[in-house]
This record gives structure tokens, sequence and C-alpha cells, in this order.
């Protein structure tokens, strides 16, 4: 395809930020509210289910799923054209495989999404799976191996994703605005912040791996109760609470901002190149 055969990808690429950024919005005010009552905060399916329960939240929980499929797309779409070239190299194919296992996880988030909203689901997306799916990939030939190598993937992906945004790698794609600016800061500190929950989830994995005990693995609310038990515990949750609300304005600036690498026009200056100067 040439590059204006997908120019359709761009609006599908903020739309998708665009939920991305509602449902992170949602999950990181639901954990300050929950960790001011003194509780520990839950994850995205507690949020989203939660959202269920309120007069305004089937339409939100509505935009959400739309917004997480379309983000689930864009993933794809940006692996099978390179759309971030990222190259054909080992390095480029181990990003774009990144790139389509994100999306196939937002695929499953919307999925989850939609079931909440139907009649039937009663809560349906309370709760987190990881621990069942692990368990039954443990099940399977190597699977304790392949648990562990996965859990070693999240986990170097995280740490990507933190080193990402304190080098400001992540303003080689965002254009050049007094807004973006501004936000440096909060932007820097709220991809940090993904990044040790996906470092997290996947020490998890790791962890579970290793015990042979699949009720060691989970997502976001997990997270929280690991970071719960240690010292400063409380501390750490709100920490990582808030920098959750930051990429939660991370994803809504990418939507608004975003330069895509290979549909780029000449007269969009990025932010890197706009602080180089």
């Amino acid at each position: 395809m040439t590059q204006q055969d997908l120019q359709w990808a761009v609006p599908v690429m903020r739309l998708g930020y665009a939920g991305r950024g509602l449902i992170y919005l949602v999950v990181a005010i639901l954990s300050l509210a929950a960790i001011w009552r003194g509780s520990t905060p839950g994850g995205t399916g507690e949020a989203m289910a939660s959202l269920e329960r309120a007069w305004w939240g089937i339409a939100l929980l509505a935009l959400i799923a739309l917004g997480l499929a379309a983000y689930g797309v864009w993933r794809l779409v940006a692996a099978g054209w390179d759309l971030e070239a990222h190259g054909s190299g080992a390095k480029g194919v181990v990003a774009r495989i990144g790139q389509v296992v994100t999306g196939l996880i937002h695929l499953g988030l919307a999925f989850t999404a939609v079931a909440i909203l139907m009649p039937s689901s009663s809560g349906s997306g309370s709760g987190s799976s990881l621990d069942k799916w692990t368990g039954k990939v443990m099940q399977m030939p190597f699977g304790q191996w392949l648990v562990g190598l996965a859990g070693a993937i999240g986990l170097g992906a995280g740490l990507y994703y933190i080193w990402k945004g304190w080098s400001h790698k992540y303003m080689e794609n965002l254009r050049a605005k007094p807004l973006t600016l501004k936000l440096q800061p909060a932007l820097t500190a709220g991809l940090a912040a993904n990044g040790a929950v996906i470092a997290i989830v996947g020490f998890l994995l790791v962890y579970a791996a290793w015990t042979l005990d699949p009720s060691e693995a989970g997502g976001l609310a997990e997270a929280f109760d690991w970071l719960r038990e240690k010292p400063y515990g409380t501390v750490l949750v709100t920490a990582l609470a808030v920098g959750l609300l930051g990429f939660s304005l991370f994803c809504f600036v990418n939507a608004a901002y975003r330069i895509v690498p290979k549909l780029r026009t000449d007269d969009m200056e990025t932010l890197a190149r706009k602080l180089a100067a």
C-alpha cells in the first residue's frame, strides 16, 4: 500500500489513544479513591465493571470499548506495514512483535468492555483472569518455560518503557506544541509509571513460573497488591496511581499530537527536535 492508502490509520490511532487514555483515567481516579478509603486499588477489569453501576458509565464504557478496539487495530496495522519505522532488523522485528502482542491484548480488553455492556454479563469484567490463563499454559508441555519467557519479555518491556520515558525517546513521535512542551515532565512520569506496571506484571509471571504457582501471576490489581506489601507500600501505591494519571494524560496527548513516522509530512516538527534546537 502507498502512504496515501494508509492515511486512514491516523484517525484510528488517535481514537485508540483516546480510548486508552479514558480507561487509565478511570483506573487512576478509582485507585486514588480506594487509597483514600484505606483499601487496595483494583485493575482495569474492576474499573470497567464499576462503570456499569453508574448512570453515565454505560456511555463511557462504550467509548472505552471503541477506543481500545481502535488501538488494537492500530497496533496490528502499524506492525504489519511498519508505520513506526522500526525496520526489518532483529531489533525492529522484536518491536513489531511487541506491537502485535499489545494489539491483541487491547482487543481482548475491548471484548471485556463489550461483555460488561451485555445485559447478561453480571459484571463479567471484574477480577483478573491472568492467573487462570497462566495455570492453563503451565499444564501444557514446556508450559513453565513459556510462562517464564512471557514474564521475562514483560519485565524487559517494562524496563524499556521506563527508559523510554526518562530518556525522552518518546518525544521523537510527538509534535512540538506549546502544550506538549509544558506537559513534558508529566508525560515522562506517566510513561515511566506504565513501564513500572508492565515490569511488575512481568516479574509476577516469572515468579509464578519459578514457584509453579499460577496464583502468583496477575495484572494491575496484583501489581498494586505487590507494592502494598513492601516498606512504605501506601506511598508506593499512591505514587503509581498518580503515575497512571500521568499516563492517561500521555495517551490523550498522543491522541492529539502523535506523529506516525511513515505517514508524516514535512511541516511536522517533533518535540525532540524542538528541544534540541
